[in-house]
């Protein structure tokens, strides 16, 4: 193997046994991760909402999923869901208030748990390489 292809799989590998891990504090809250994921990305955005087509492109799900869990967030009271004025097939998602505080403590709890699994293994100045490292690697269609 060559170096790029041996440092991708153990990028990869790493990232996998982080999830795997991370999945274990999951559901909590009563929030599954894939929901969290969602509240997550709309929790970033300005106002907390989102186009569908622009959530659907910035969570790590396919499109059918993604309209399911909005389907569940919304009937939980979690999300609003409304026209898109500027495109009448489209729809704007919103964290509601009440999505906002039940997503709160779980994220809290997460960042805890990725804290302790990242700054268990790496010290401040492996942290920042690694951030800069990804950082060159991100592909910008998929960030916000």
């Amino acid at each position: 193997m060559n170096g790029a292809v041996e440092a991708w799989e153990s990028l990869f590998r790493a990232q996998v046994g982080i999830m795997r891990r991370l999945g274990e504090d999951f559901p909590m809250g009563g929030l599954t991760m894939n929901e969290y994921d969602v509240m997550f990305t709309l929790s970033r955005q300005a106002d907390r909402k989102a186009k569908l087509r622009d959530l659907n492109r910035l969570v790590l799900l396919s499109q059918p999923s993604v309209s399911r869990l909005i389907d569940k967030l919304s009937a939980e009271g979690f999300v609003t869901k409304e026209a898109d004025p500027d495109d009448r097939r489209g729809m704007i998602i919103t964290l509601t208030e009440e999505g906002f505080s039940a997503y709160r403590p779980v994220a809290r709890a997460h960042m805890r748990t990725i804290e302790s699994i990242i700054g268990g293994a790496l010290s401040p100045a492996e942290i920042e390489s690694m951030f800069a490292l990804t950082e060159k690697l991100r592909c910008p269609e998929f960030d916000d």
